[in-house]
């Protein structure tokens, strides 16, 4: 058997992986309904019986490994890492302005489109005229960056109650630590709320005699300030949370939906391999970004995984709704600038974090 022969199958399994996020993420969004009840522990053990698709998943584990082990061994002979670390612990305080526009851009389009948070939680917009002008208020608030720390409490209690009208909106809990994260942070810059606390706090203006509001936001700032440099590990988690629900709650535990998406995009005509194939890949690909996500290990390369992943579903499904999609692109972002933070693997093997004052930033 030539070279090319045999690594074709190892590329195979690469492949999935790689393209995996279409069948990844939100299953709900471009199925018409629920799949065939299948039951999960019968269907990965039938996938893993096979054992062409045993050997690819053994071959990539072990390809996973060598790669890691690979990249710690060469870490430190490489300065572009270090460069690029110190360059994006410079770009920390926009942070606030990316959370900002990842979750008021989505607000803005749930309340044109008439959903609340999630498009599987639909609502009339002629009907609900208040849920609507709610929406869109909030979504413009937090682009304009106006009163942020509240439109975030007021978006964290939305969110709640959505929860409580329609479980299904867990679907869409990246806006969690999103909302957390504003509170933390408010802001920043550039911003309304920065420019008029400017003008208000600066002795001798006109709008500092009748504006006491954005003198309150000075002295949130300073509370707030202990507990920024946690804002990666907020996002960490509620990121990670995400995918976690997402790989093991919409792939892994209900296969029968995932097939249908398999279906109906024809993905084993991109790369050809079982179905089953595909659906357990991409649970568990999105599991493990997830959980490596959780506990703070290659923070930054997760994101960036996370990123491509993310493009590979606007441009492998056509009908997937873009806007849904906004928010964890904007918060992967951010964990690519700010790394891991605290309490993380990250952080205890050598990457200690790095802050430039009021603003958090972390090495990878």
């Amino acid at each position: 058997m030539s070279l090319r022969r045999s690594v074709r199958p190892f590329a195979a399994v690469l492949l999935v992986l790689a393209f995996s996020r279409p069948v990844a993420g939100h299953v709900d969004y471009v199925t018409d309904g629920p799949g065939a009840a299948v039951d999960a522990v019968e269907f990965a053990l039938a996938v893993l019986s096979n054992p062409f698709n045993a050997a690819l998943f053994a071959g990539a584990g072990l390809l996973t490994v060598a790669g890691t082990a690979g990249y710690l061994w060469a870490r430190p002979t490489i300065p572009d890492i270090v460069v690029l670390r110190n360059t994006l612990a410079g770009y920390a305080d926009l942070v606030p302005w990316m959370i900002r526009l990842s979750v008021g851009l989505p607000l803005v389009g749930a309340g044109f489109q008439g959903y609340s948070f999630a498009p599987i939680v639909a609502f009339s917009t002629t009907a609900n005229p208040g849920l609507r002008v709610l929406f869109i208020g909030l979504g413009f608030v937090l682009l304009f960056g106006l009163a942020v720390r509240i439109a975030s409490a007021v978006g964290l209690a939305t969110y709640a109650w959505t929860l409580t009208v329609d479980p299904a909106a867990v679907i869409a809990m990246e806006f969690v630590p999103a909302f957390l994260a504003l509170l933390i942070l408010g802001g920043g810059r550039p911003s309304a709320d920065q420019m008029l606390q400017q003008v208000a706090s600066t002795e001798g203006t006109l709008y500092g005699r009748f504006d006491p509001i954005h003198l309150l936001k000075g002295f949130l700032d300073d509370v707030t300030a202990p507990y920024r440099r946690y804002v990666p590990v907020v996002l960490r988690v509620g990121v990670g949370a995400t995918f976690v629900y997402l790989g093991l709650f919409q792939k892994l535990a209900t296969p029968g939906s995932a097939l249908l998406v398999v279906e109906k995009y024809d993905l084993t005509a991109v790369v050809p391999v079982d179905p089953g194939l595909w659906v357990l890949g991409a649970g568990l690909t999105e599991v493990a970004v997830g959980l490596a996500f959780v506990v703070g290990l290659f923070t930054r390369g997760a994101a960036a995984v996370s990123f491509l992943l993310f493009t590979t579903t606007l441009f492998g499904l056509p009908d997937d709704p873009v806007l849904v999609h906004v928010t964890l692109y904007g918060l992967v972002s951010a964990l690519f600038t700010l790394g891991a933070g605290p309490l993380s693997i990250d952080h205890w093997i050598g990457r200690p974090a790095v802050t430039d004052g009021a603003s958090p930033a972390a090495a990878d």
